[in-house]
């Protein structure tokens, strides 16, 4: 084996977890995986991986080989790949991190739609609403739902889409509808998030965003269970629209505090780096802008992203 076959052996071993996962992938026998990573690290003088009955762990030196190999790996990617890379067919695999709710409903069905049109490449999709450290999972790309990016973040705007209050009819014949977002802290309100205790919402307020504390009692990580929750009449919701419009439509909630807009939210994808972007994941990042925000709206981003 030579030595970038065996750095994407160790990159996939790493990310995986497991010798098992791997060999099955390859399809070769778990000892060939085994008898490789050992090779590497007899040949390198170091430890890379920690094994125990239970899992896989990488080592400090093994942590900070990983990175290297992909930014190695990378780089011979887009050596073989630069030269007429617009006539290529797209080929590989991508790693990609989506939003539960809106991943479900709205990108599974275009991701399926590109596996069938690219059958080069290989999609491994992870839906899941935490802020995933792209460098560090070896996610290639991640589409995220925000109204603030942080300082260095590497994006392209695909869509954008607004956050709404909803409540059902129900709740509000009992408790009152609130006319003003400082009201909501003498309601229940539905809390999207990992903690207890008190939470905030945004809105714009005589021109000012401010941000308005509210208290929660039904906490959930996932908008569809807290938007069900209201819809039920245990309280006040604040959910993307793509969630909180089909109920609306449904007449099962309405949209109160209608006159103090909440920040619009970006629909972005984002990058680990601004460099060297495999063509396979710029091919996939235009379908889904394509298939999402056909005007192709101008970027906003605090990081910069090479077209």
């Amino acid at each position: 084996m030579d030595r970038l076959d065996a750095m994407n052996l160790f990159v996939r071993v790493a990310e995986r977890g497991s010798f098992a996962a791997v060999a099955q992938q390859l399809g070769v026998a778990r000892s060939v995986v085994t008898r490789q990573i050992a090779a590497l690290e007899a040949h390198l003088g170091i430890k890379l991986l920690a094994r125990s009955t239970r899992r896989l762990a990488l080592t400090s030196a093994g942590s900070a080989y990983l990175e290297k190999c992909r930014v190695i790996l990378n780089l011979v990617e887009v050596a073989e790949t630069d030269v007429a890379a617009e006539r290529l067919t797209p080929r590989g695999h991508i790693r990609i991190s989506l939003p539960l709710s809106f991943g479900l409903s709205r990108l599974a069905p275009l991701l399926l739609d590109f596996a069938e049109r690219y059958p080069d490449v290989s999609l491994d999709m992870d839906y899941s609403d935490r802020r995933v450290n792209l460098i560090e999972e070896g996610i290639d790309l991640s589409i995220r739902i925000t109204h603030q990016l942080e300082a260095g973040d590497i994006v392209r705007r695909m869509g954008r889409g607004r956050l709404r209050v909803i409540a059902a009819p129900d709740y509000l014949a009992r408790h009152g509808q609130p006319q003003h977002p400082s009201e909501l802290i003498h309601h229940e309100c539905l809390g999207y998030t990992m903690g207890r205790g008190m939470q905030s919402w945004p809105f714009q307020i005589d021109g000012r965003l401010e941000s308005v504390p509210v208290r929660s009692r039904v906490l959930a990580n996932n908008g569809d269970v807290l938007a069900e929750a209201a819809a039920r009449g245990l309280g006040i919701a604040c959910q993307p629209d793509f969630i909180a419009d089909p109920l609306l439509a449904a007449g099962r909630v309405r949209h109160i505090l209608a006159d103090f807009a909440a920040p619009e939210l970006g629909i972005y994808a984002m990058l680990p780096s601004n460099r060297h972007m495999p063509h396979r994941v710029r091919v996939l990042m235009d379908f889904l802008v394509a298939q999402l925000s056909p005007a192709r709206q101008p970027e906003a981003r605090p990081g910069k992203l090479k077209d």
